[in-house]
């Protein structure tokens, strides 16, 4: 069995016309991203209403999250929250100035394929 690392904070685009999403791990019934942005936030009508949990913590930079049925979240680094599936949100704002990376594992009640 090979073991490899990386480092979350690396390999990060000067430019980022979009929102960077990336895969690092999955399995059936998990997927671990991590998604970078600076300024992006979700189109003004538009609402995630994911199948799956969503773990999420902001390890960089600066975000808010709207709910639909809930009040706004403001996320700092080591700011973390648990999204149950089909709990409406959107990400509101970013830091215009400077990545905010997060760390976001999707749990999957049933298995999905990899």
């Amino acid at each position: 069995m090979k073991i490899s690392s990386s480092c979350i904070f690396t390999d990060i685009p000067a430019q980022l016309p979009i929102e960077l999403c990336q895969t690092l791990f999955s399995k059936p019934n998990i997927r671990i991203e991590r998604i970078v942005s600076k300024g992006h936030s979700s189109a003004k009508d538009e609402w995630y209403d994911q199948n799956q949990d969503e773990w999420v913590m902001l390890l960089q930079g600066e975000a808010r999250l709207t709910f639909a049925l809930s009040a706004p979240v403001d996320l700092k680094p080591g700011d973390y929250l648990l999204i149950p599936a089909h709990c409406r949100h959107r990400v509101d704002w970013t830091h215009p100035d400077i990545e905010s990376i997060w760390l976001a594992i999707h749990i999957f009640a049933e298995p999905v394929a990899e």
